[in-house]
């Protein structure tokens, strides 16, 4: 598996970890949910400046987040977890 793959099913398992969604990601990254979208398809790459702000975003170092869905899900604070503690504090 070549790292563009490893990347896109990185960045889908941390999605489904926290619960981000594509318009989630967009915002962050500052592009439209279609471009996540065709990041995530294969459609078009991830940037190194992607790929810097999402492990920023995700509280991740960046080679955690080239390493692989495990090690970068292993690395992801638990206060960003979906149904974490500190989630459910702040949506109160």
């Amino acid at each position: 598996m070549g790292l563009e793959e490893t990347l896109r099913l990185t960045v889908a398992a941390l999605m489904q970890a926290t619960g981000d969604s594509q318009r989630v990601l967009a915002a962050v990254l500052g592009l439209t949910q279609t471009q996540v979208s065709r990041r995530q398809t294969g459609a078009t790459s991830w940037s190194l400046r992607d790929v810097d702000v999402l492990a920023e975003h995700y509280d991740v170092a960046v080679l955690d987040l080239l390493a692989g869905p495990t090690r970068a899900c292993e690395a992801l604070p638990a206060a960003r977890r979906r149904g974490s503690n500190a989630e459910k504090g702040a949506a109160r």
